[in-house]
């Protein structure tokens, strides 16, 4: 009998496993389409490339530009939730908004892919602590303290070094943030937090936190990915870093040429390695759709979902078993988010 391909059995696990991309700015393109006369976008041009990937559940951000920051960041960040609500009107048989981990469940028995959301900086509060509560009563359950600027939870990292004063981790608004963030029952994100602040919430907070797309900066010396000591307090927490597609944040260029996929698993490997397979899954943060408007010299080293099952079969022709793949794809991020969200 022929032995089965490495591609054949990545197949196979992404149609049966639970598969999780824990970052996509899903609602930024959805209201940005919607904002020109487009209905159905997210069944229309996302889901045929996810299901290709067996894609079950994806954290949408929401993340606000820096044209609208900061007057209007609230208003922006309500348009992009709204679009969703739009969207679910137009088609909500593909799809579903969950807010507990039992809907998740319950969106995959029924062939839907589960949605998510999660700031990615939350300018849209400002410092008021009372909208946290209002954002979490539509459907927010994730927080990502700050994007790659300062708000007032505290400062972020930029993607290189630049000219900048002195930096700070956390504010005070930050440090309750924390403490609400915790009794409202909604995951921690630090990807984007700078090294400052990521000692802050090692201090300041309690519970198991993720990095949802933050690759290993001993690998690719970028700002925006973690130390090795960061992953290894990331993983005594209990939490989960997820691999960022994008070529800056995972190797250079001009040292290897072309990046793709099999640089990408070079990350899972390290994370591996230091830590142990429980701590690595999928945050890819698909931007190519988005660099045409930011002028952007990166690009995504895996083409969009279509091309995620390439990466599981890289995987697997490193040795991984089954198990262990089934974990990154989709297993070890379910760990956390039902432990907060249940």
């Amino acid at each position: 009998m022929k032995q089965e391909s490495c591609i054949d059995r990545a197949r196979k696990l992404h149609g049966t496993g639970l598969v999780v991309d824990a970052h996509f700015d899903l609602l930024k393109d959805v209201l940005d389409k919607k904002e020109k006369g487009r209905r159905n976008v997210i069944e229309e041009d996302h889901l045929p490339a996810m299901k290709r990937a067996g894609l079950d559940l994806v954290v949408s951000s929401i993340f606000v530009e820096d044209r609208y920051v900061p007057d209007m960041a609230l208003k922006r960040a309500l348009d992009q939730i709204g679009a969703l609500y739009d969207e679910l009107d137009e088609c909500s048989d593909s799809f579903s908004l969950c807010v507990n981990w039992e809907e998740v469940e319950a969106a995959k028995a029924k062939g839907r892919l589960a949605i998510l959301l999660s700031f990615e900086g939350v300018e849209p509060i400002s410092n008021d602590m009372g909208l946290l509560r209002i954002f979490y009563e539509l459907g927010v359950r994730g927080v990502g303290l700050v994007w790659s600027r300062r708000n007032y939870a505290g400062d972020g990292c930029f993607f290189s070094r630049r000219r900048e004063g002195r930096k700070g981790g956390l504010t005070d608004f930050g440090v309750r943030l924390l403490d609400e963030v915790s009794r409202l029952g909604m995951f921690l994100d630090v990807s984007h937090l700078n090294d400052e602040g990521f000692q802050d919430v090692l201090e300041f907070y309690e519970g198991a936190f993720i990095a949802s797309h933050s690759n290993c900066r001993s690998l690719m010396g970028t700002m925006r990915n973690l130390k090795d000591d960061q992953i290894i307090a990331l993983a005594d927490r209990g939490g989960v870093m997820g691999m960022n597609s994008c070529s800056t944040f995972v190797a250079e260029e001009s040292k290897v040429g072309p990046v793709g996929g099999s640089h990408l698993a070079d990350h899972v490997d390290h994370v591996k390695k230091l830590v142990g397979i429980e701590h690595v899954g999928f945050g890819f943060d698909f931007c190519d759709m988005f660099r045409e408007s930011t002028g952007s010299q990166s690009y995504d080293c895996i083409s969009g979902y279509g091309q995620v099952v390439e990466l599981s079969a890289e995987l697997l022709s490193r040795g991984y078993s089954d198990e262990d793949v089934l974990s990154v794809i989709g297993l070890n991020f379910a760990r956390v988010y039902k432990s907060a969200l249940s």
